[in-house]
């Protein structure tokens, strides 16, 4: 077995694992951030102030990426299914 290949097998699956979680960190984030200022400009410690919109706007937005996450990752592993007589032959 090529070393090479194992560790651009790692490097695909590392990758692939940043390119789906990207959309529903990205949109934690800046949900999190708008509501951190709302409540530093208005003196509200409220913990599930953010806890609350947080959840929300991740369901949406597996709602909105979900289709396009799931087909990534069948494409991926399609792509890693088809690279199996390579790694062992």
């Amino acid at each position: 077995m090529d070393t090479s290949m194992v560790v651009d097998l790692g490097r695909q699956a590392l990758w692939m694992t940043i390119l789906i979680s990207a959309p529903m960190l990205a949109v934690a984030l800046l949900v999190g951030l708008i509501i951190g200022v709302f409540q530093a400009a208005t003196s509200i410690n409220e913990q599930t102030l953010s806890f609350i919109p947080k959840l929300l706007s991740i369901g949406l937005a597996a709602a909105v990426f979900g289709g396009w996450m799931i087909n990534t990752l069948v494409d991926y592993t399609r792509v890693l299914y088809g690279r199996i007589p390579g790694l062992f032959g």
